[in-house]
């Protein structure tokens, strides 16, 4: 058996990794983000297959990596964690800076960043494990602390999209609502809708503490889908 609750141990970063240029720019929340050498300084990141950003490393070899700070918003979460850039432009609006080599870096609430160049691919499964020579990097905000995953599951109440390396799967453990009997309800905040039928837990028996995982809106701005 294994308990969950134990992997939520390891310590984490969030991150977010950017690849492309000014014509085509993406980018995807990652708490999988660590360095493998330090002369030449490389740093390796995980990437779901099926994630859009996997395609644009894979065609330019590069990706960048902003360091987020603590109190990081909930929208930028909502925007590259669980929304798709084949839906729409995530950089649209965002505070952009391009680096050496062209590829997007998004400064929102970031503290520093990362410039890399892919070296080597390396195929785990799901994921793609991108390794990449660190060719530029900078502090932008000194003194501020870095999120953790742990922060933002414990005090944030976020959650992991499908496509992360540690989401979990709530019907492995709880029993699933049977589809006849189960509901829908809208966040009026941002529109994110939460089914129990995919979900596996009933909305009423969700923690009161529990947030809307796009804009941390809470249980009460939620209204029932009839």
């Amino acid at each position: 058996m294994i308990d969950h609750e134990a992997l939520f141990k390891i310590s984490y970063g969030l991150y977010i990794v950017s690849s492309g240029d000014k014509e085509n720019g993406n980018g995807f929340i990652s708490n999988t983000v660590f360095q493998v050498t330090s002369k030449p300084a490389k740093f390796a990141i995980g990437c779901n297959k099926d994630n859009y950003s996997s395609e644009i490393i894979e065609k330019s070899g590069l990706f960048s990596v902003s360091i987020l700070q603590q109190e990081t918003d909930s929208e930028i979460f909502g925007r590259f964690g669980f929304k798709s850039g084949r839906d729409f432009n995530k950089m649209d609006g965002m505070d952009i800076k391009y680096g050496e080599t062209g590829v997007p870096i998004v400064l929102n609430n970031s503290i520093a960043y990362l410039e890399c160049k892919v070296t080597e691919k390396i195929d785990i499964g799901t994921h793609w494990l991108f390794i990449g020579e660190v060719l530029n990097a900078e502090i932008l905000q000194e003194d501020v602390d870095p999120i953790t995953y742990s922060y933002y599951r414990q005090i944030k109440k976020g959650t992991s999209p499908k496509n992360a390396p540690t989401y979990v799967d709530k019907t492995e453990s709880k029993p699933k609502v049977e589809s006849t009997d189960s509901k829908k309800y809208e966040c009026d905040v941002c529109g994110y809708v939460y089914d129990e039928s995919e979900e596996g837990m009933s909305f009423e028996d969700l923690p009161d503490d529990w947030t809307c995982p796009l804009c941390g809106a809470g249980k009460e701005e939620f209204t029932e889908i009839k």
